[in-house]
């Protein structure tokens, strides 16, 4: 299972209960996440997507705790089963 295809899950997911995972690009500030995703009622979830067993660089963890001591929530996902447990957990907030 490569990066590519648990993000293309994740959007799938995403758009199946109402949002939108849109690519996320900053040029000239690296680290930023891959997937800004939108669900109804103004909510807004920053996504790190990476291949199964790989970790997220110091640059990527650092801005993590920047957009967590902001107040968005922000999540790894790895596999499939990541992808789906961030599903539930969204579901769960409406």
């Amino acid at each position: 299972m490569t990066e590519k295809q648990i993000e293309t899950r994740l959007r799938i997911r995403v758009k199946e209960i109402g949002g939108k995972a849109l690519k996320f690009v900053s040029p000239g500030y690296n680290g930023v996440p891959d997937r800004l995703v939108f669900m109804p009622g103004g909510r807004i979830y920053l996504v790190e997507l990476k291949a199964p067993g790989k970790k997220p660089t110091q640059l990527q963890i650092k801005r993590k705790e920047e957009f967590e001591r902001m107040g968005f929530k922000y999540y790894i996902i790895d596999s499939y089963e990541g992808v789906e447990k961030f599903i539930k957990e969204v579901i769960t907030i409406e």
